[in-house]
């Protein structure tokens, strides 16, 4: 196995990681619309049916970032270490989201359970809108530059540095980022009333509501969607050129996605069944598979997407101030025998797929029990 085929190797399960994160969401989705819901018996079905899932949200989060920093390193160092502000917000928001299932129904809660559905509710907006801010860092790139020498500075051997003081807030301020971001939250807020559509069981009244919630929260998803796919279409790339430069490239990413063309078979095949699993709830009362639509088609978007800003050269971490600077998955991975040794390691995701499954399947009957958060 050469260094090269390990590295497309790990961009493969970094963007599957990814994909199924984002697919994920949809308990983030429904802590957004706790204050929709008109009763505390919708609200508890609610919260019933995204506690006995939020976990594995939690937990996709974790193993995704872990693989990142194990397989390349330097992004990991460049936006964790620089953009530090950005992520600590959004990993705040995930310790409020663990904190509130843990003791909103604990006996001697003392500030109540209001206060842990606000808590709910802000991981659920914020966890979104700023994972898609930091997706959107990696598409239109960030204030860093990179300089490997400094390796032999002993006294501050550091080879990344962010020149922004704001440290990743400035990318809240990017409308681009923004819209990625709430692109995905209202896709979160459609995959969780369409999932809650398919298993809970609640009144007359609650099924409309999500009705209406599929059908509002699509309009804008949609609306946003197209949107988002324009601006990504016609954004210039940074692409490594034949004498080993990286250099801007008009519309590169519309490049990728033709070049690239198993990436824009998945694009297009997983865009048309997420507009399935739309389309099925509002037309036909008595579907109940729209959640294996929506979201098996946003795993397949994601990956098209990781795909079109990391292979072909392309750099998926653009520098805005060096364009030299910007990261690719040929100059920011880990060695060769780390990644050799990491791809052994890899041979275990089919059962680490499987216990996932198991837990599904686990929770799943837990709420069926009504198990109260």
């Amino acid at each position: 196995m050469t260094l090269s085929f390990l590295q497309n190797y790990w961009w493969l399960l970094i963007s599957l990681l990814g994909a199924l994160l984002v697919m994920m969401l949809f308990v983030q989705g429904g802590q957004s619309m706790l204050f929709q819901a008109r009763s505390a018996a919708h609200r508890s079905i609610m919260i019933n049916s995204l506690g006995s899932k939020w976990e594995l949200t939690f937990t996709t989060l974790v193993v995704f970032g872990g693989a990142f920093f194990a397989s390349f390193p330097l992004f990991y160092s460049t936006s964790f270490g620089g953009a530090y502000w950005l992520w600590m917000l959004i990993l705040s928001s995930f310790v409020l989201q663990a904190v509130s299932y843990e003791y909103r129904r604990k006996k001697g809660n003392l500030y109540g359970v209001g206060t842990y559905d606000i808590f709910l509710f802000l991981n659920g907006c914020f966890g979104c809108i700023l994972l898609g801010v930091a997706v959107g860092t990696m598409i239109w790139g960030a204030e860093f530059t990179v300089n490997k020498s400094n390796l032999l500075d002993t006294a501050a051997p550091v080879i990344s540095t962010w020149n922004n003081p704001a440290r990743g807030l400035e990318a809240i301020a990017s409308w681009r980022n923004l819209l990625l971001g709430f692109t995905i939250l209202f896709l979160a807020r459609v995959q969780c009333a369409i999932y809650m559509l398919d298993t809970t069981d609640g009144d007359r009244e609650f099924q409309i509501m999500l009705r209406k919630r599929v059908l509002y929260s699509g309009v804008i998803f949609v609306t946003l969607f197209i949107i988002l796919a324009v601006v990504l279409l016609i954004s210039p790339a940074y692409r490594v050129d034949s004498f080993g430069h990286i250099d801007m490239v008009p519309y590169g990413y519309l490049d990728n996605l033709v070049a690239l063309w198993w990436a824009g078979v998945a694009f297009i095949a997983g865009t048309v069944l997420v507009l399935c699993g739309i389309a099925g709830i509002l037309v036909f009362k008595g579907f109940r598979h729209g959640s294996w639509c929506t979201g098996s088609g946003t795993v397949l978007v994601v990956m098209s997407l990781f795909w079109i800003i990391g292979y072909n050269g392309t750099a998926y971490y653009p520098s805005i101030t060096d364009p030299e600077s910007s990261l690719t998955i040929a100059n920011s991975s880990s060695s060769l025998f780390t990644l050799t040794v990491m791809s052994y390691v890899s041979l275990a995701i089919p059962f680490v797929l499987a216990y996932i499954i198991y837990v599904w399947r686990a929770m799943s009957r837990k709420e069926s029990e009504q198990v109260s958060y």
